[in-house]
């Protein structure tokens, strides 16, 4: 087992970890901006550390070419997501007290 091997192994074991917690943020969190934050900051790093847990495997410009579109497509689709979760919330307008955008009439409010 090389020094590569258990970076690898951190990463992977570190990026499952943090997509972990962003699967329990977005259950647990009260609100929709908190629920947002949850499911774009940890969800992102933590793929990021599984692309770099990949890349330590098997490192060659191929597999990073690869691994490098995934990551900037996932940091500007997670972007764009939480900016139309953002102001949908905002565009409801009837924020409840725990800040989940509830439209109005919604019987669930």
């Amino acid at each position: 087992m090389t020094g590569l091997d258990v970076a690898a192994g951190a990463c992977l074991l570190l990026g499952a970890g943090l997509a972990f917690a962003a699967g329990v943020g977005l259950v647990r969190f009260p609100g929709t901006l908190a629920r947002m934050h949850a499911a774009t900051k940890p969800q992102v790093l933590g793929l990021h550390l599984v692309l770099l847990a990949m890349w330590l495997r098997h490192p060659r410009w191929t597999v990073a070419g690869t691994l490098l579109l995934v990551a900037v497509y996932q940091v500007v689709t997670a972007a764009v997501a939480a900016y139309m979760v953002g102001r949908a919330a905002h565009l409801a307008e009837s924020p409840r007290d725990d800040g989940t955008a509830v439209p109005p009439g919604d019987a669930r409010a």
